[in-house]
């Protein structure tokens, strides 16, 4: 049994920030932590004391964490960026908001001295003596302390006190990761054993109880904490941030405990009933709310993928919401289960697709930031003057170039799109095929030719293409959010797609008739597109079934790709500037492999199940920032390490996160590695002269950020299902069981022949009070379950205490 931890956080915006700048603004930005590792940045809004960054996260986190950090910072092209302030919100603080957090709160002032972490090994007793009383403290060692110099350590010593004494230990210089391994005694106050004054403590940044130490003597690794303080939120002189945060925790069973309810699932759409009937997907969908639709719709493509009925499930949702509609201007339109299911799956399976297609020319547009402006309300003549030597062009030669442009790029796009049917997954193709056949039996007249298409079309260029050109950050297509110049120029891009998307149903209507000169070349797109759907979908629809169910893509298929520094292995004396050389990297779910360039047909590659850790690398390790490490283990079990500098933090993450999932099913992951290099006869880190010591860091395979990417994990996807099930179970009983006579224990009774037979002379309403007695039998049945292992959980806890 396992725990699942997820937390989900959103930088929307800061207000009233200080002035950092001569010019009377700041440049800010924000870092991430979670327990002072650095998990994000955000972009940087220029010149903006009231940004907006609207940037979202999901971070998993299976062992947990204790604290939330955001750090606003002023960014500066010389020298140290200026902190403006920071939001710490403690795990029990969160915990307490089970709907999650969603305010303004005041930035803290930062106090170096405060910001601590790390660990400390120690074992604490009392020793009990003829002639004397002694409190016995062996300072062990301490890893993943905070970095006090320039240089990216520390010069830590230890200091216990006990009752107003104080003794310290040795100052071990330049590391992170001290080992002392030193006693202090505490000479204690003379008297009946167990009565000393109460509210005795031992602190060594942490606080121990004289008592329990006299009960129960303590020893291990303890989590440091700063001296308490009476610190205050400044009063919002230092501004304030608008966060979004919800913790989601979960205890996930063995897998036996969860099949009930996916063969629930799974009987929904492989043994259909009725039209009228209400199976218990449809019920799920009823009684979900608004604001969990699409993680429930997420959950439930993954779990259909990983069964292998992704196509079906998705058909079942689709004749559902196209028998249901009349009029075929609003098929799809709402945010139904269909609708978001079908968003989702896309998101999930068709990643890979997506960044083929467009990012060569989102990447384009990008470098170039060229001022594209087409409505007369907003060009500004002042930032032509780059386009032209001959100063300021006017109005009309601003909207001319800019038309020009926008065809051009408009132009690629739709050539990259319409050429990438063979690139479109199978699966993809046969969802879209079948969503293609239902709304055609449902809409057959012939003024509802099109409406076939806009059903396929309204998801992948509305849904996916368009969203994905407004906001590429989102999409893993860029790793910061566009200026506002390239924004723009996105956003007119993205309202073309659209257009063509919509078979051009709303051209010439609406407010923005300064689009009208992009009309031209929209009207020839829609034939077009139309083609390109019928090929789109001309398959084999048993194709989809030959992907492997565990797997979201083909093993070859690129997950990431991208420029990277790596350290040449040779290269212990060189010069920083020549130990680096840089390499395109591209990762699968079978290998990580490298060449001089894209274009070069030589490749170095590492197989993925060879991999141990990938984890970061201290800053002083080689002098240079944003560096990972890559441990893997050779045939004859030698441990290799690769080294690779980053170009940024997000870069660093994003890295980490997509290796350690494709590695995630590894048997032989290190628990601990060394978060420094071994240079100079010793490592950089724990100072230790043996390369071959244990590593005195621990790793952090499982900890990820969430993305379409993320793994199949059907117990985890389940126990999720289950928790909106059981938020719901009172609107299911009274909906369904407690306006009825009838209970639970006739639907118990029945056996699965009987139950059959029955069925056919049953009521609608009977057969919907059958299908609600059944999920809440599972749901019970689960909340059983729940109860036990919290109950064994619980006991073991109680064992261990009593026995240390």
């Amino acid at each position: 049994m396992a725990r699942n931890t997820a937390l989900h956080f959103r930088v929307v915006e800061g207000r009233g920030l200080p002035a950092k700048d001569v010019s009377g603004t700041s440049d800010p930005y924000c870092i991430v932590k979670v327990d002072n590792e650095v998990v994000a940045r955000t972009a940087t809004v220029w010149k903006n004391l009231n940004p907006f960054w609207g940037e979202e996260y999901t971070l998993h986190l299976p062992m947990g964490f204790h604290s939330l950090a955001f750090y606003v910072l002023d960014e500066d092209t010389i020298g140290h960026d200026d902190v403006i302030g920071k939001v710490s919100l403690s795990k029990e603080w969160i915990s307490s908001y089970p709907r999650g957090i969603d305010s303004w709160i005041n930035l803290t002032h930062v106090d170096p001295n405060e910001e601590v972490q790390g660990e400390i090994c120690l074992e604490l007793k009392v020793l009990e003596e003829p002639q004397r009383r002694a409190l016995y403290c062996h300072v062990i060692e301490a890893r993943d302390l905070a970095p006090r110099d320039i240089s990216g350590t520390s010069d830590p010593f230890a200091r216990v006190s006990c009752d107003g004494h104080t003794l310290e230990t040795a100052i071990i210089k330049k590391t992170r990761f001290p080992h002392w391994d030193e006693v202090l005694e505490f000479d204690l106050e003379e008297g009946v054993p167990g009565k000393e004054p109460k509210g005795s403590r031992v602190s060594v940044e942490v606080e121990f109880s004289l008592d329990a130490l006299q009960r129960s003597p303590a020893k291990g690794w303890f989590r440091l904490l700063p001296f308490p303080t009476a610190e205050e939120d400044a009063g919002g002189k230092l501004g304030a941030l608008r966060l979004k945060v919800r913790l989601a925790e979960d205890r996930i069973l063995p897998s036996m405990y969860y099949q009930p309810l996916i063969e629930l699932l799974v009987e929904s759409i492989l043994c259909p009933a009725e039209e009228e009937d209400v199976s218990p997907l449809a019920l799920l969908e009823e009684i979900s709310s608004v604001e969990s639709r699409q993680d429930v719709a997420t959950k439930l493509v993954k779990i259909f993928l990983g069964q292998g009925l992704a196509v079906p499930f998705l058909d079942y949702l689709n004749l559902r919401e196209v028998t249901k509609t009349t009029d075929p201007n609003t098929l799809f339109r709402s945010n139904s289960l269909a609708s978001k299911s079908m968003e989702q799956f896309m998101k999930v399976v068709g990643m890979p697709y997506l960044h083929e297609v467009l990012k060569p020319i989102i990447n384009r547009i990008f470098e170039e930031k060229k001022y594209i402006e087409l409505d007369p309300c907003k060009i500004e003549l002042n930032r032509t003057r780059r386009i032209s030597f001959k100063g300021s062009l006017s109005e009309a030669q601003v909207r001319e170039s800019s038309q020009e442009l926008l065809k051009g790029y408009l132009s690629d796009i739709m050539e990259s799109i319409i050429g990438s049917v063979e690139k479109c997954p199978a699966i993809m193709r046969v969802a879209f095929k079948q969503l293609h056949k239902r709304v055609e039996e449902q809409f057959p007249e012939a003024e509802h030719e099109d409406v076939k298409y806009i059903a396929i079309s309204g998801f992948l260029f509305l849904r996916f293409f368009a969203p994905a050109i407004l906001t590429p950050k989102l999409f893993n297509l860029r790793d910061q959010h566009a200026d506002t110049r390239t924004s723009r120029t996105l956003l007119l891009l993205a309202k073309a797609v659209q257009s063509i998307g919509n078979l051009g149903l709303q051209l010439g209507y609406g407010k923005e008739q300064w689009m009208a000169p992009l009309h031209p070349f929209i009207l020839p797109s829609i034939t077009r597109v139309k083609d390109f759907l019928d090929k789109l979908i001309d398959v084999d629809s048993e194709s989809a079934g030959k992907a492997q169910p565990r797997t979201l893509f083909h093993p070859s298929v690129t997950i990431k790709e991208g420029y990277l520094h790596k350290r040449k292995a040779e290269g212990l004396h060189l010069l920083p500037r020549f130990t680096f050389k840089k390499r395109y990297f591209w990762l699968s779910s079978e290998t990580l492999s490298y060449s001089k360039s894209p274009e070069w047909q030589v490749r170095s590659s590492i197989p993925i199940q060879r991999i141990c850790a990938v984890e970061r690398v201290d800053e002083n390790a080689f002098q240079q920032p944003h560096m990972m490490q890559i441990i893997t283990q050779d045939n004859e079990g030698q441990l290799r390490t690769m080294y690779i500098q980053c170009k940024n933090v997000n870069e660093l993450n994003q890295w980490l996160s997509a290796i350690r999932k494709a590695s995630i099913c590894n048997e032989r992951m290190l628990p601990s590695c060394h978060p420094g290099a071994f240079r100079g006869n010793r490592w950089t880190c724990c100072l230790q002269p043996d390369r071959t010591v244990h590593g005195c860091s621990r790793t952090h395979s499982a900890m990820t950020l969430g993305d379409w990417s993320d793994p199949l994990d059907p117990d985890a996807e389940t126990q999720m299902v289950y928790g909106q099930l059981l938020l719901a179970r009172d609107k299911l009983r009274e909906k369904y069981i407690e306006c009825s006579d009838a209970g639970l224990a006739p639907e118990q009774e029945r056996g699965p022949g009987t139950r059959a037979q029955g069925e056919q002379g049953r009521s609608c309403q009977d057969r919907q009070m059958a299908a609600a007695a059944r999920l809440l039998n599972v749901i019970q049945a689960l909340e059983r379950a729940h109860s036990a292992f919290e109950r064994r959980e619980k006991e073991e806890a109680d064992n261990d205490s009593h026995h240390p």
